[in-house]
């Protein structure tokens, strides 16, 4: 294969560009590809910008792992602008938070694979196989129905709708929530007391009809995706 080469049960991916913000996890990741797959060219980019700028010189990977949350981009946007500079190069999506829903949508966009950023090992390199073999990289449990259900909480407008009715202090930190932030860092950058996050998370779910941090992120995301594809 031009890109990637299986022999037998070995898989050897030539080059890579690791899209993720976070240096460490960036760092493990190429570690984990270069340990697995003797990957020796891996470039690493914090943002959509740097990605751009390292694609636009004479650098072309043979596959894109890319973060799906990162600070100069929302939804598919990312994705869809890496796809268009380099149409025929796989591109993997990572993310810490994953539904069904988003899932199809980042595969009906055109993406080589999703893997959640909690994934094992061996589940790593199971996925990296099937993409270098050719075959898209479905995570388990991942139900190929559900994404014909709408969101549970109402319409892509009607959600617009909740998250625009917060108030700018609870959609800072929800955008911190996305970010994977816990309490404690939020209140550090916001230079507020733990106990008023609290209250304002309290406030934003109530508003936006959800449980839990994890359900805000993941509709945020959802929702972000959606407005990415029309």
């Amino acid at each position: 294969m031009s890109r990637t080469e299986t022999s037998g049960h070995q898989v050897t991916i030539k080059s890579a560009l690791i899209v993720d913000d976070h240096p460490l996890y960036c760092d493990a990741l190429a570690m984990t590809m270069e340990g697995i797959f003797n990957t020796k060219k891996i470039r690493t980019a914090i943002s959509l910008r740097d990605a751009l700028q390292k694609l636009r010189s004479s650098y072309s990977p043979d596959l894109v792992m890319l973060d799906l949350n990162l600070p100069d981009v929302s939804g598919l946007s990312g994705f869809l602008k890496i796809k268009k500079k380099m149409p025929d190069v796989p591109v993997i999506v990572t993310s810490a938070i994953s539904s069904d829903s988003i899932i199809h949508s980042v595969i009906e966009a055109g993406a080589a694979g999703f893997i959640p950023k909690d994934i094992d090992r061996q589940g790593f390199k199971n996925a990296m196989r099937d993409v270098a073999e050719g075959r898209i990289y479905l995570p388990p449990g991942y139900n190929r129905a559900s994404h014909h259900k709408p969101l549970e909480n109402g319409s892509v407008e009607a959600i617009s709708n909740k998250i625009a009715g917060l108030s700018h202090q609870q959609t800072r930190i929800l955008g911190l929530i996305c970010e994977g932030k816990q309490n404690k860092m939020i209140a550090y950058e916001m230079q507020l007391a733990e106990a008023t996050v609290k209250a304002h998370i309290t406030a934003l779910l109530r508003r936006l009809g959800v449980r839990s941090r994890t359900q805000a992120a993941l509709m945020v995301r959802e929702v972000s995706i959606r407005h990415s594809l029309q």
